[in-house]
């Protein structure tokens, strides 16, 4: 008589610094009584959103020390690295947010201990991994939270006031990038009653700006890639010379600026020089949303509030962490959608989600991304 093979046991990990959970109740429900699969938790997984261990508890879930989770774990999820070498165990497939095209110093203690890790920001933007993607959630809320952040610190007000002691223009606010981030700033300031232009290297991203009522500014001679996935690529040296100058003139009428442009791996476009904050009137507000990656503001530094002449600039890459509720309501869907998918699909090695956000397996490089660049030539 065949043995039935073992269910897989998942451990879910508490993130520092980071108020966003990976998976709730909800979905370890859906977890333990959809996939049959036996999920750790650590206490107080869920308290930065008011959740009891009770309620993980309630969805079929079990309550064990960390230790005790990298000791009884296959796989283990976060939000992003939340490691020390001490606590892994070798052979453990890790599932996180990890940046590792541009983090990839922070990967040799997965090597070292042998694991197979999946970064679901390496997920292609595809309509069959829509339900997975991480990187749009997280950007549509940043979108919106930029928005609402600039109308916190800027001194006016968004739409336009007509009153008996007279009016108050509307503000004017200036979005570099279009993507997922940036069309959702464009409409939230929309909606708050703000005159927005737009700026992007894609032409093909000026229907959706102007779609949102917003004005868009284009610079000829633009490259753009099929194999982008979605995003900008990098452009030649005379292109940036005069999207530099063309993004300088517009920032001298904008009353607030979001900034939202990356590149995979990169170094993020450096979009806003320092005479051109320096240019703006002061009272001015700078978001930019590229930080973590150099930003696309000269003078922007990540998670810190810069006060130049009299313009307030904020770096900040994970505004989302500011709305953890909603934040974890979404990552929630796309960490269960992706761990249902590979519970189906790990069987087939040419997969192209699995091969796309598979960073290592066993310890050995599979992303080309890094067998190119870190393996020993």
């Amino acid at each position: 008589m065949n043995e039935q093979p073992q269910p897989k046991t998942i451990g879910i990990l508490k993130t520092p610094n980071d108020p966003r959970v990976c998976l709730l109740p909800k979905e370890v429900k859906r977890l333990t009584g959809e996939l049959k699969l036996n999920i750790l938790f650590e206490p107080g997984l869920g308290s930065s959103l008011q959740i009891d261990d009770a309620e993980y508890v309630q969805a079929g879930a079990i309550s064990q020390s960390r230790e005790s989770i990298f000791k009884n774990s296959d796989t283990i999820v976060s939000i992003n690295h939340t490691f020390s070498e001490v606590e892994m165990k070798g052979g453990c497939c890790f599932i996180g947010i990890f940046n590792p095209l541009f983090h990839d110093s922070k990967l040799a203690i997965y090597q070292k201990n042998g694991a197979t890790v999946y970064s679901l920001d390496l997920l292609p933007r595809t309509t069959l991994a829509q339900s997975m993607d991480v990187l749009s959630s997280m950007a549509s809320l940043a979108g919106y939270r930029a928005v609402i952040k600039a109308a916190e610190v800027y001194n006016g007000v968004f739409p336009m006031f007509t009153t008996a002691a007279g009016t108050l223009t509307p503000v004017k606010i200036l979005v570099l990038g279009a993507g997922v981030a940036g069309l959702q700033a464009i409409a939230t300031a929309r909606r708050l009653g703000a005159v927005v232009e737009a700026f992007d290297v894609r032409k093909s991203a000026g229907e959706e700006v102007r779609s949102l009522g917003a004005i868009f500014i284009e610079v000829e001679g633009y490259t753009e890639s099929a194999n982008a996935g979605g995003y900008a690529v990098e452009q030649s040296e005379e292109y940036q010379k005069k999207q530099k100058e063309l993004i300088h003139n517009h920032i001298l009428t904008a009353n607030i600026v979001i900034s939202t442009a990356n590149i995979p791996g990169r170094k993020a476009p450096l979009l806003i020089e320092t005479r051109s904050v320096e240019a703006m009137q002061p009272g001015s507000v700078i978001i930019d949303l590229a930080a973590e990656q150099g930003g696309n503001c000269e003078l922007s530094k990540n998670k810190e509030i810069i006060n130049h002449n009299g313009v307030t600039i904020l770096g900040h890459s994970s505004l989302s962490t500011e709305i953890p509720a909603a934040a974890s309501k979404l990552l929630s869907n796309n960490y269960f959608s992706f761990i249902k998918y590979k519970q189906k699909a790990e069987d087939q090695p040419d997969d192209p989600l699995l091969t796309a956000s598979q960073i290592m397996k066993e310890g050995q490089w599979t992303h080309p991304h890094f067998t190119k660049q870190l393996q020993p030539a």
